[in-house]
């Protein structure tokens, strides 16, 4: 079966190229579409290794069983053959009947979001929400780390000094000095260091040879080791006991050796060589390393020679180590410059935001990345066969609304060259009074509106700014809630004509005409029936008294 297995590495082969094209044929907008294309393509290129490795294989046949499978059926009867791997075939398939068979067409085929396919599953598990898809660098647990190392915890520094400096190790950014740096909490969070940085790098460059940047920092480092230029483990060129010259520290004092310290007067020197700090640190400093004056620190008639030896092999591979891993911490953070300070932006910008703000930016940021998968199926092939057809434009006419070339005077007449932003949907710019009015029942402009927490969308037309919409909507619910409890106690009021309505509007309505009857019965016109009594001859001296009053 050997042919059988040469002739399906081909087809994989022809396979995984063609997905590799078509992938790289596609442009996602968004980074996490991208880096789940260029992550399918690097897994890709790993298989077309692996396959091209077993077919070099069964090509070079050290083994001579493709030269007998080729033999057994060139010669003889090729039927026989034929039958005998088909009965082979059958009776694999009847002990395991359950055997799925792999469909190369459709394993390496580029599925439609609408068909079930979870593309960017392993996208979202790659990184944490503050790294953003690969953007930003997520350092704070190394900052935490660095702030827990010997020589730090007097000197603490905030999140944002820690990017600038945390690829910096000597003086005066870095205060850990060369003896703190050999203990095993220093190398262990230099290690982590390093790997954060490889990880982060392996996963936003899935496409580019890292391996060989990582084997030139590599050269790069045994060179400046062997000529002792590595920043902060040069050679060591400092006295052991009192004699100090004055050329250390600023220049102008006295330098102490032993203590770090420089002294700007000699008495207060001399003083300080006689102190209990700088006896025992005199001893520590013999102890750790005399090769400057040419005897080891152990026994001085030489009985622990090979001791010390070994003990000093074992520290500089040790310094060596952590030296190689500063060395490769500069290199890997001028390699992500960008993004460094992209970090720094972004967390300067994050700490002016509200909990709230940085909240709906999150979710923002789900939506937009949510936004293609939610997309029909039919959409993609339309939007493809669409942006197929080249629109034949030779005068260079400006475009409308459907992007086919009007005439300049329609261009004018429409107001298309007119911008109108909206700052709701992200400072989006529409061009022409026709396509802004569109754009209110949008999903963009709605979507905006409800990360601002409006609901009711329909009362913010013509509103494009985000402290307006806040206004307004603050005012309309400012309104209900006064609306909602003043209805609460509403006193019904009824008019003489059996209408009922509130309080207020019968005494703003029904009160004048109430007023004036009042008036006019208080007061008690008297209305004398004068001309039917001289009529009648009929004159009656006791006056009629008519008043109106409310029924």
């Amino acid at each position: 079966m050997l042919l059988e297995d040469q002739r399906f590495l081909h087809e994989d082969l022809e396979r995984l190229e063609q997905g590799i094209s078509d992938r790289i044929l596609d442009d996602p907008r968004h980074i996490r579409d991208r880096l789940n294309r260029d992550h399918q393509i690097s897994g890709f290129l790993d298989r077309i290794q692996q396959q091209s490795k077993r077919l070099l294989d069964i090509y070079n046949d050290a083994e001579g069983l493709r030269t007998k499978e080729i033999q057994s059926i060139s010669t003889g009867d090729p039927f026989d053959e034929f039958y005998k791997q088909l009965n082979e075939i059958k009776d694999f398939h009847r002990r395991y009947p359950n055997e799925p068979v792999e469909n190369l067409e459709r394993a390496y085929k580029r599925k439609a979001p609408g068909e079930g396919e979870s593309a960017t599953a392993e996208i979202d598990n790659l990184f944490t929400g503050e790294e953003a898809y690969g953007r930003f660098l997520d350092l704070t647990t190394l900052h935490e780390d660095y702030l827990n190392l010997p020589g730090v915890q007097s000197r603490r520094i905030t999140y944002l000094q820690y990017l600038n400096v945390f690829d910096h190790f000597t003086p005066p950014q870095c205060p850990i000095k060369r003896p703190e740096k050999t203990t095993d909490q220093y190398f262990s969070y230099v290690g982590r260091l390093t790997d954060y940085l490889e990880s982060f790098l392996r996963r936003t460059r899935p496409l580019e040879d890292l391996d060989k940047i990582f084997n030139s920092f590599d050269r790069e480092f045994n060179e400046a080791w062997e000529a002792k230029e590595v920043p902060g483990w040069g050679v060591e060129t400092q006295m052991v006991g009192p004699a100090a010259p004055v050329t250390e520290g600023t220049g102008e004092g006295i330098w102490c050796h032993d203590c770090a310290k420089e002294f700007k007067n000699e008495n207060v020197y001399r003083n300080h060589l006689s102190g209990k700090k700088h006896i025992k640190a005199a001893e520590s400093r013999a102890v750790k390393g005399c090769a400057a004056n040419g005897t080891p620190g152990g026994d001085v008639n030489g009985t622990s020679t090979s001791k010390t030896s070994s003990s000093t092999s074992a520290k500089d591979l040790k310094e060596r180590a952590i030296a190689e891993r500063e060395f490769r911490v500069r290199k890997l953070a001028s390699t992500m410059e960008t993004v460094r300070s992209d970090t720094r932006v972004n967390i300067e910008r994050r700490q002016g935001m509200t909990e709230r703000e940085r909240q709906q930016e999150l979710d923002a940021l789900f939506a937009e990345s949510a936004e293609p998968s939610l997309r029909p199926s039919g959409a993609d092939d339309e939007s493809d066969s669409s942006g197929d057809e080249k629109i034949y434009n030779p005068l260079k006419l400006p475009l409308a609304w459907d992007g086919k070339p009007i005439p300049y005077w329609l261009y004018k007449l429409h107001g298309l060259g007119v911008e109108f932003p909206c700052e709701i949907c992200g400072n989006f710019v529409y061009m022409g009074r026709r396509a802004f009015d569109k754009h209110f029942n949008e999903a963009r402009h709605i979507y905006g509106l409800k990360c601002l927490g409006i609901t009711n969308t329909t009362l913010f037309r013509e509103i494009t700014g985000i402290e307006d919409a806040l206004k307004l909507w603050d005012k309309i619910q400012r309104d209900k809630k006064k609306e909602k409890s003043g209805g609460e106690n509403v006193v019904q009021m009824e008019d003489a004509e059996g209408n009922v309505m509130p309080e207020k509007v019968y005494y703003e309505y029904a009160s004048p005409f109430v007023r004036l009857f009042n008036i006019i019965a208080d007061t008690s016109i008297t209305v004398y029936k004068s001309k039917a009594c001289y009529e009648n001859n009929e004159l009656d001296q006791r006056p009629q008294h008519i008043s109106f009053r409310q029924s």
